[in-house]
């Protein structure tokens, strides 16, 4: 891997679509050689396209953070539904919360990050977020 790379999403090469109707789906952290966390982006081009199918990270022990940045979505967790216009982030702590995402509009970009379930240890001083409630 290189020490660093940039470059626009739409130069981040695509994952061959299996099904009409799938997402655009941006492999950032295959394509950019990380390894210490998953990183994707998927793109919908009509309302209604499913972004994620309904999955639980139970087996790989993953939290994820996904970050709606264009447009919006409606995700499902564990039933509950929860409409994410950008810019929207939700965080999912608990790897057996069963979640699926779908674009309330085309053009919905939302990018997911992962890994697994272990204490991460923030380099940021501990007085920084002294004012800031946990969720």
């Amino acid at each position: 891997m290189p020490a660093w790379s940039a470059k626009p999403l739409r130069e981040v090469p695509l994952v061959a679509e299996e099904e009409s109707g799938d997402p655009d789906w941006y492999p950032l952290q295959y394509h950019l050689g990380l390894t210490a966390f998953g990183a994707n982006a998927y793109a919908a081009s009509a309302a209604g396209d499913q972004l994620l199918e309904r999955h639980t990270e139970t087996d790989s022990k993953q939290e994820e953070l996904y970050v709606v940045v264009v447009g919006s979505a409606l995700f499902v967790l564990d039933g509950e539904e929860v409409r994410a216009e950008a810019p929207f982030v939700v965080a999912v702590g608990d790897p057996s919360v069963a979640r699926e995402e779908r674009a309330l509009e085309a053009g919905t970009l939302l990018i997911a990050l992962g890994e697994r379930r272990e204490l991460f240890e923030s380099s940021w001083p501990r007085h920084y977020f002294e004012g800031v409630p946990r969720a």
